[in-house]
């Protein structure tokens, strides 16, 4: 090995030695320099503790909000001073034992229980020393190590947990949420996801839901029918132990070997049983033998419910026998969804391999129990993170601990033993495999040992740091649980941001994972074949009592005629339905309505003057087509493209109240100088800003394209229209309201809040809110945003509109019960400050990331459903008013619909109504001269709060309030 590579492999281990940046190396337990990557701090060892290590502690404070146990200050009086030591006592309700993972559970590391904080918020004082507690013990004897919790992606989302065959799925039982919750129900949900109950928004007076405008097509859709035998019912018992068994597993030993009673199908997770046939008494008692002490065990087993097939418990039954008859089939859990790691298809090109397999759930929909199964890709990596950490010092020697610190924590990772997955919380750089951890028996291991005896893996490098994950569950005494795992035996998932900017890396995945729908459809058939056909799978479903169907499940949707566009000429633009794109028809058409462009900035570096002499040019031709006033601007030519050589050029060149417009051309898209642009032009200096990547300019037989999408953009942020659609409706304000999280400050989400100004709903005013982790903060930050919306819309219309309908984005699963309770009703409270103003009041949460999917019927085989095809039957849930829409065209794979459900409405409107104004809203986003997959009011609302969250972090000026300024 040369020099080079082994201060390459040292670096990476966190004990190099070379680069001027970095900690010199130590032994164990020898104090730590106070440095490391800035931001963090790393916790000095123990005086006279023999070898301590602690992990380093980001931000100050122990790592990943770990506790630990500290005892008394010696001598202290009033206080522990600056770099006091402590005497360090026992910790508090720690266990002895080894790392988490035996019985495929997960530990790339050791679980660590860990006390009471020693200092509240903030972390103890400089130079507090810590001893870190040992392992939490094993349930299973001495020297085996405790079965892990499942954590999935570090959430507890359905990680895998092995047990013997035929044994009960018992720890999907334990999440079983029976009866209402405490305070007033809610979503009732299974692990892995799938929520099977949530509120019921359907207006009581509606007894139709469904519109009949359009043409019919037959269609299928990726459902199968779930059949119970007919009259067939879920008994559930309660079952008591006499005398009290206190471990769970021996009590589920006991009832699972009554099968002369019981038979051979049966969930028990310790306390509830379920069985699918009724016991002959309500109550039967049987004895068996405790196997520790031969002591007699009562056992009393008494009917509580018989449960019906559709029932949200019964439901939870489904989807828990679904996953046993997934790993039947041979499909790995890899967080929430099965995979087929049998059938990856490797992608050498970029280190990367993609797994197929299936997103399922079973729910009641209209009329039936339905199976929803949609393809799904896992994208992984094929090496290391390990690797990762040496290719980055090669690339970034001097500043490498930031770089890695960077680069890995947040990142989700998985241990391919045990396919569980990890959120990365921080890298201890104190750490290594060389270290050992006690077992329960009072042995200690390294974890070098430990893997290779466990897992049969052998680790190479042996000084490599160690990575650190925050379990999201507790223990029962509610402490934290860190794990420690080797970047040896993790690989990422997923795809970085850069590989998803990468053109070349999407197009080689988007081979694998754009499916087409007879694809789509096939490989479906394939699966419930498969299922149907495994013998252990048949068993299972012969005892339940249940089916599935063979084929996909037939419908039929309604296709919405197609839409009126106009410019200012009136004349429709007479575009293609199939292809729901009209930048063509576009072209030589004078817009809606224009701004003339006279006072504005283009700034560009040296290397970049040519192309901005060819962007003016072809600007200033295409400007007459669209009858856009374009004037020379300002040039500005500055030195270089570093982010203050802007910043410069328009702190001195921007006149406040008549520079309309800044345009900066950058030489290669840095996100700092992006933001500081950004920042600068909508908070600092407020006016519009359009910032362009050199390299977008290079392609000189594309330029008139380019620069004819720019003016519109340009058109737009001063204020102008580009197109509109009919609006049969009068007096009528829509908004759009999304959220996104904030990418600088953790825990901080920006509000995004889009309202209609006019009848063609072509002008907006825009406001955005921040709120931390309180929901109350967001719904107070909604009700200023919509009456500076109302107060805005009077100024401009001299009426306050008589109709609003609410387009909500961003609502995940399990949440709609909160904007029901919370938001909804003081979002309608805002309308009782204004003296008898009462208006018609519809609110309307919408949800894109969805698995349904449509086939259209065409001749032998399937296609995309067109534009514009409704779907508000079969497939939607009864106690809702919703609908599904395909708004959209794609050229590529199978169309992901837009899902709706209508939570209030006061308008009187009816559902075609609601229908047709939710696609003609698709038409209104002028980003893109086509239709989207959303209305535009949400779309702009994302645009606004997607800039707030990652470039400006702080609210725009009102001043560009008034136009699409966010484009």
């Amino acid at each position: 090995m040369s020099q080079q590579q082994g201060r390459a492999r040292g670096r990476a281990r966190g004990r190099g030695r070379g680069a001027t940046n970095e900690p010199a190396p130590r032994r164990p337990g020898t104090q730590a320099p106070q440095q490391g990557p800035p931001g963090v701090q790393v916790a000095q060892p123990m005086t006279g503790q023999g070898g301590v290590r602690p992990p380093m502690a980001a931000q100050g404070g122990p790592p990943m909000g770990a506790q630990y146990a500290v005892g008394q200050l010696m001598a202290a009086q009033g206080g522990p001073p600056m770099g006091a030591q402590y005497v360090v006592g026992p910790p508090i309700g720690a266990q002895v034992g080894p790392p988490i993972g035996a019985q495929a559970g997960p530990p790339m590391g050791a679980q660590y229980s860990v006390g009471q904080p020693m200092a509240a918020q903030g972390g103890p004082p400089m130079g507090v020393q810590y001893a870190v507690v040992p392992p939490i013990g094993a349930e299973g004897g001495a020297g085996q190590p405790m079965a892990a919790p499942s954590t999935g992606r570090a959430r507890q989302r359905g990680g895998a947990t092995a047990r013997a065959p035929g044994a009960p799925p018992t720890s999907e039982l334990e999440a079983l949420t029976l009866g209402e919750k405490p305070g007033g129900g809610g979503a009732r949900r299974r692990r892995g996801g799938v929520v099977v109950e949530e509120p019921h928004t359907r207006p009581g007076n509606l007894l139709n839901k469904k519109g009949t405008t359009g043409n019919k097509v037959s269609m299928i859709t990726n459902f199968f029918k779930v059949k119970p035998k007919p009259q067939w019912v879920l008994f559930q018992y309660h079952v008591d132990f006499s005398p009290e068994v206190d471990h769970r597993k021996a009590r589920i030993a006991m009832v699972y070997g009554q099968e002369a009673l019981l038979g051979d199908t049966k969930l028990f997770d310790g306390m509830i049983l379920f069985l699918p046939k009724r016991l002959e008494n309500d109550q039967t008692v049987v004895y068996t033998k405790r196997k520790t002490d031969d002591a007699d065990i009562r056992i009393t087993i008494t009917l509580t419910n018989e449960v019906p097939p559709t029932s949200p418990l019964c439901l939870q039954i489904y989807n828990i026998l679904f996953r046993k008859f997934l790993k039947n089939i041979g499909m790995q859990e890899i967080n929430r969804n099965y995979y087929n790691p049998g059938l990856k298809v490797a992608v050498e090109r970029h280190k990367l391999e993609v797994w197929p397999g299936f997103v399922t759930s079973i729910l009641q929909y209209e009329s039936k129990t339905l199976l929803m199964a949609d393809v799904s890709h896992k994208i992984m990596r094929t090496d290391t993170v390990l690797d990762l950490m040496y290719d980055l010092f090669h690339q970034h020697p001097r500043d490498f601990y930031e770089q890695a610190t960077k680069m890995l924590v947040g990142e989700i990772v998985l241990t391919r033993y045990n396919n569980q997955t990890y959120r990365i919380d921080d890298i201890s750089w104190e750490e290594h495999p060389s270290d050992k951890f006690r077992m329960s028996d009072g042995s200690d291991i390294s974890f070098l040992e430990y893997y290779e005896r466990q897992y049969n893996r052998k680790i190479e490098d042996k000084d490599q740091p160690l990575l650190l994950s925050r379990a999201k569950k507790k223990t029962k005494e509610g402490e934290v649980q860190i794990l420690k795992l080797i970047p040896e035996l993790c690989t990422l998932t997923g795809l970085t941001e850069e590989a998803r900017k990468n053109f070349q890396v999407m197009k080689d995945i988007a081979v694998h994972t754009r499916i087409t729908p007879d694809r789509r459809s096939a490989t479906l058939q394939r699966f419930i074949n498969q299922l149907n056909s495994n013998a252990d799978v048949q068993k299972d479903m012969r005892g339940w009592q249940i089916e599935f169907d063979q084929n996909l499940l037939a419908l039929e949707g309604r296709t919405l005629p197609k839409e009126k566009l106009f410019c200012r000429d009136g004349q429709d633009l007479d575009f293609k339905r199939e292809s729901a794109d009209w930048s063509r028809e576009l072209r030589s058409r004078a817009l809606l309505s224009t701004k003339p462009l006279k006072e504005w900035l283009l700034i560009f570096s040296k290397r970049d003057s040519q192309n901005a002499s060819d962007f003016l040019r072809a600007l200033c031709q295409v400007g007459p087509a669209m009858d856009m006033q374009i004037h020379n601007p300002m040039m500005v030519d500055i030195p270089n493209d570093r982010t203050d050589s802007y910043l410069r050029a328009m702190k001195q060149l921007i006149k406040p109240d008549v520079t309309q417009m800044v345009v900066c051309i950058l030489g290669n898209p840095r996100k700092d100088t992006y933001d500081a642009i950004k920042k600068f032009c909508c908070v600092e200096h407020p006016v519009p800003s359009q910032v362009i990547v050199s390299r977008t300019l290079n392609k000189k037989p594309m330029l008139m394209s380019v620069a004819t999408k720019i003016g519109m953009q340009l058109n737009c942020k001063m204020g102008g229209e580009l197109w509109a659609v009919e609006i049969p409706l009068t007096s009528l304000m829509v908004v759009g309201i999304d959220v996104y999280h904030d990418s600088l400050t953790k825990g901080q989400s920006v509000g995004g809040f889009v309202a209609s100004m006019n009848r063609h709903l072509t002008r907006w005013y825009s406001r955005c809110t921040f709120h931390q982790h309180s929901g109350q903060e967001l719904i107070d930050g909604l009700k200023h945003c919509l009456v500076a919306s109302l107060r805005h819309y009077q100024t401009i219309n001299k009426e306050f509109p008589q109709r609003i309908i609410f387009y909500r984005d961003g609502v995940g699963d399990g949440q709609l019960e909160a904007v029901l309770e919370h938001e909804l009703p003081q979002i309608i409270d805002t309308f009782k400050s204004v003296e008898g103003y009462e208006p018609k009041i519809t609110f309307i949460i919408v949800k894109k990331r969805i698995n349904t999917r449509f086939f259209a019927r065409a001749g032998p085989g399937l296609q995309n459903p067109p534009p514009g095809t409704i779907v508000d039957d079969e497939v939607t849930r009864p106690e809702w008013y919703d609908y599904f829409l395909v708004s959209q065209s794609v050229r590529q794979g199978t169309v992901t619909p837009c899902h709706y459900n209508v939570v209030w409405d006061t308008s009187g409107l009816k559902p075609d109504h609601i229908q047709r104004l939710t696609y003609k809203l698709c038409h209104l986003y002028y980003n893109w001269p086509g239709t989207i997959r959303v209305p535009a009011p949400c779309q702009y609302a994302h645009k606004l709060a997607f800039l707030v969250g990652q470039s400006i972090h702080t609210s725009p000026s009102e001043n560009l309030a008034q136009t699409l300024f966010f484009l």
